[in-house]
């Protein structure tokens, strides 16, 4: 029997911290922490690996202990985000082998950085085979990482839904009940929602109260406290077009204002958002304070 929930999201300085991805090249503390300081992040977001690649390095211990000692100085929460080719639910055994592989590092080195959790893909059915199969190997094949998450600082695992495109697994906020289910509704199994790819499988989030529907949704599916982190980003798409392309916010198709829902909302309190947006350096520095202001504004 599966210990029931009971992990609430860290007490943060502010309800929804705002940050983005950050480089990491060069190392994590020698590159990273100056591109979050430029941004004025209280969040950020790192690869660990080529997140296009299946190679597992090893990090370096020395940036490791000072970019989690000054993340922890400056009350910066970390996330991870696993590399972009695992797919759990492939046909093929050599992919469905290596991503066990890739993610077990990235849960690994997000415990070794302080990261809070490890956003993976959710992946697709491929090679023709029915969807319910696709989920049985998920159930085998990821299940058992989860299982070794045993440790108080491992972090959680955070599902996120993809645009939609091809046999996709899951896009629509309702496609995670049967994975939630796959995975047994495990306690360190939570969602990373991708406001892009939400709204380009489907969900209007620029409708009026499009954002309020689609929470109220996914706590309704997955339930309270799953909800750990948000990727914040505009679409260069229309609703619907199952297409993951990202824009710099209040420049797409969701527009400004369903953020600043976003913000209200109970199931987003405490809840990190964190920029995939263009327009490098000083691109992510205005699309990081223009969700402040958002923030400030739906505080008021």
């Amino acid at each position: 029997m599966r210990t029931p929930l009971s992990s609430p999201l860290p007490s943060p300085r502010l309800r929804n911290p705002v940050g983005g991805h950050i480089p990491v090249a060069g190392g994590l503390a020698r590159t990273g922490l100056p591109y979050a300081r430029e941004m004025c992040a209280e969040t950020v977001q790192v690869f660990v690996a080529n997140p296009r690649g299946w190679a597992t390095p090893a990090g370096n211990p020395r940036q490791d202990e000072e970019f989690r000692a000054a993340c922890a100085q400056e009350s910066l929460p970390v996330w991870v985000h696993a590399p972009y080719l695992i797919n759990f639910g492939s046909h093929t055994e050599a992919t469905v082998e290596l991503s066990g592989e890739s993610l077990r590092h990235s849960l690994r080195r997000g415990r070794a950085i302080g990261a809070l959790g490890v956003v993976v893909h959710t992946g697709s059915a491929t090679g023709g085979r029915p969807r319910g199969e696709a989920l049985a190997q998920v159930h085998e094949r990821l299940l058992p990482l989860l299982d070794e998450l045993t440790h108080d600082d491992d972090p959680w695992l955070l599902l996120e839904p993809t645009a939609g495109q091809g046999s996709s697994l899951c896009s629509l906020v309702e496609d995670l009940g049967p994975y939630f289910d796959a995975l047994e509704r495990h306690p360190k199994l939570g969602v990373c929602l991708d406001t892009c790819h939400v709204f380009a499988a489907g969900h209007d989030l620029a409708e009026t109260g499009g954002m309020k529907r689609t929470l109220d949704e996914l706590v309704s599916v997955v339930g309270e406290g799953r909800l750990r982190l948000i990727h914040a980003n505009d679409s260069k798409e229309g609703v619907g077009a199952h297409r993951d392309r990202h824009e710099n916010i209040g420049s797409g198709h969701i527009g400004a204002d369903p953020f600043a829902e976003l913000f209200s909302h109970p199931a987003t309190a405490g809840v990190p958002l964190t920029i995939e947006t263009p327009g490098g350096p000083a691109g992510h520095a205005a699309d990081v304070a223009r969700l402040k202001l958002l923030r400030d504004g739906a505080a008021a």
